[in-house]
């Protein structure tokens, strides 16, 4: 089972001291996986309910600060060695396709192949008018974006003639380090993001630890992805959870292959100490 670290980019990890300690010392003790979260602005007084919390808002407040998902990463490529750098998630349908499959190709080239690009629709609906872009057409833009990112990335010159995106032929270099592409890995725990990711991920990423629910996303996305030719079983699966062994166990049995868990401190002494505890009680038993 490997194990990643959650909202790596945000609230006190916006600083570059406190980023730089989490992701060296992450790496030294066996984190597989660093992901950063995305929220371009938060509009005063939104009421669109954030999803992974009871009381339907974002933790921090809204002034809590969200750095942008992929620039923090391009300076933890230049710190480390193994750890994985990937979003957790990027906001795909509110992106230009076109800057995505640039700046990901460009950190996959400068990791020497260590990016993996988590995408989700979006959930709240004040950001999307703020930036002008209807929310209600965002699961269409986001599988076109997907498409269109795997054109760029692996095709040359490269063409994608879609209702929301369209262009090329065109040039676009550097490729990604990767062959084939970089790995997209679809999050959200709603029955649309499962079918999305049947249809087009090469991985699934719900951030919920409910067993059940899980199960029940795994079953969608897994007919979803018989019905479009696909292997499921190719189609890499993650969850959010708890750092306790027996729990990611359990996740284990659902198929599940990484966790990913909040990081245990924000300052350098309870991070350092908490990434020790992970390491010895979590990851060498898991």
């Amino acid at each position: 089972m490997k194990v990643g670290l959650m909202f790596v980019n945000s609230g006190p990890f916006s600083q570059p001291e406190l980023l730089a300690q989490l992701a060296v010392s992450a790496e030294q003790c066996g984190v597989e996986s660093l992901w950063t979260v995305e929220h371009v602005v938060i509009p005063q007084g939104y009421q669109s309910p954030y999803p992974y919390a009871k009381d339907g808002k974002i933790p921090g407040g809204e002034d809590v600060a969200i750095p942008d998902p992929l620039l923090p990463l391009s300076y933890v490529a230049a710190l480390t060695t193994k750890v994985k750098l990937a979003t957790g998630v990027m906001i795909l349908p509110q992106r230009n396709p076109l800057y995505v499959a640039k700046e990901m190709a460009t950190l996959d080239l400068l990791s020497h192949g260590r990016t993996i690009l988590g995408i989700g629709s979006g959930w709240l609906k004040e950001e999307f008018d703020a930036l002008g872009l209807d929310f209600h057409v965002r699961g269409a833009r986001t599988d076109e974006a997907i498409e269109a990112l795997r054109a760029v990335w692996n095709d040359n010159p490269s063409s994608f003639h879609g209702k929301h995106f369209n262009f090329g032929p065109l040039m676009s270099f550097p490729k990604p380090a990767q062959k084939g592409g970089i790995p997209v890995h679809v999050g959200g725990h709603s029955p649309a993001a499962a079918r999305r990711a049947g249809r087009l991920g090469d991985g699934f990423f719900p951030a919920i630890a409910d067993a059940a629910k899980l199960k029940e996303l795994f079953g969608l996305m897994r007919d979803e992805a018989h019905k479009h030719g696909r292997n499921a079983d190719a189609i890499e699966l993650s969850c959010m959870g708890r750092a306790n062994v027996d729990t990611i166990k359990a996740f284990a049995d659902l198929g599940i292959t990484r966790v990913v868990v909040p990081p245990p401190g924000f300052d350098k002494e309870k991070l350092t100490r908490g990434l020790e505890k992970l390491a010895n009680e979590i990851i060498a038993k898991v």
